[in-house]
């Protein structure tokens, strides 16, 4: 027997704000029409104030356990990713711990930028395969709000605030595609693009949160190729064609990306999962948000074979198979 991670269920959670295109418009110089044409955003969620990225995390992680009909006390590990954490320190994962009342086990963030829901289902995988946790929480969430600059038009029209979760289990399986679970994870970065995306700020260099900057064309193109190596290593890792896939869960940051990877998979669009016109690019969360609307309205099922994929800044970026 082989030991699967399996996904039980799914949590999201949205801040209530909604800012549209339109109210951007009234005081940065630009669109809707030329928003949605470049990105297919219409509109984004952005955080009350007061609202950190452990509350948000928080209510994510509790539709997930809802979901999965698990308990806190049945959690050993929470693994959430995260760019903007509530603090430099203690770790947002152990914040959200204590919300949940999850008192055993381990709690702790890692960094990824937009591929981090990717990375930290790896790590998560990882620790359930290897028996050194039964049952996990694994969270992507950002209040990307709190470090871009309202003033920049190239930057702030593409970001937004959310939560997503999944509630993992150990599972037997016969080790093969058929077994329920994650199949296989494939994780990559070069930090050689550093300058292309990133913060301006931080605690060494600035001592203050700094702001988003981004060279919008040359992430672009590196995306499409990046993302293409990811999706072909799952494929080939397990001997599958693009026509086996049912659902691809992208990473929600250009709808002119996703279009291109779904056509490269000759996956039809109802076999994409779209959020990005409502959500924005929300970073780690944007794959967990979509995995948990696509699930709670019954189009992705038990046996449905999924894979998601993700590029941020580093570069980093990567994939995951799952039969759900």
């Amino acid at each position: 027997m082989v030991v699967r991670s399996r996904i039980l269920g799914c949590g999201a959670y949205l801040p209530s704000r909604v800012v549209t295109n339109a109210e951007l418009a009234r005081r940065l110089d630009t669109t809707d029409e030329w928003i949605v044409q470049r990105t297919g955003i219409r509109e984004r969620r952005v955080a009350a104030d007061g609202e950190l990225t452990s509350h948000l995390a928080t209510h994510a992680a509790g539709a997930a356990l809802g979901a999965a009909g698990l308990a806190a006390a049945d959690i050993d590990l929470i693994v959430l990713a995260t760019s903007t954490p509530d603090q430099t320190f203690p770790a947002t994962a152990a914040r959200v711990q204590a919300a949940i009342g999850m008192t055993r086990g381990c709690a702790f963030d890692i960094q990824a930028v937009c591929t981090g829901f990717v990375y930290a289902l790896a790590v998560a995988d990882n620790f359930l395969r290897l028996g050194q946790a039964r049952t996990a929480l694994v969270i992507g969430a950002e209040t990307f709000s709190r470090i871009l600059d309202w003033d920049d038009r190239a930057t702030c029209v593409l970001f937004g605030d959310g939560a997503g979760a999944v509630a993992m289990q150990a599972t037997d399986g016969e080790g093969t595609v058929r077994d329920r679970g994650i199949l296989s994870t494939h994780l990559y970065s070069d930090g050689r693009y550093h300058d292309l995306l990133y913060v301006d700020g931080g605690p060494s260099s600035t001592g203050t949160a700094g702001h988003l900057r981004m060279a919008g064309r040359e992430v672009f193109r590196h995306a499409v190729v990046k993302l293409a190596e990811a999706v072909d290593a799952a494929i080939v890792q397990n001997r599958l064609r693009p026509a086996d896939i049912d659902w691809l869960v992208p990473h929600q940051a250009n709808r002119r990306i996703i279009d291109g990877m779904g056509a490269r998979l000759h996956l039809p669009p109802e076999k994409v999962v779209l959020t990005v016109d409502r959500h924005a690019n929300t970073s780690a969360a944007s794959i967990p948000l979509a995995l948990a609307e696509a699930c709670a309205d019954g189009r992705i099922r038990p046996g449905h074979l999924v894979l998601l994929e993700a590029m941020g800044g580093g570069f980093t970026w990567g994939s995951a198979l799952v039969r759900w």
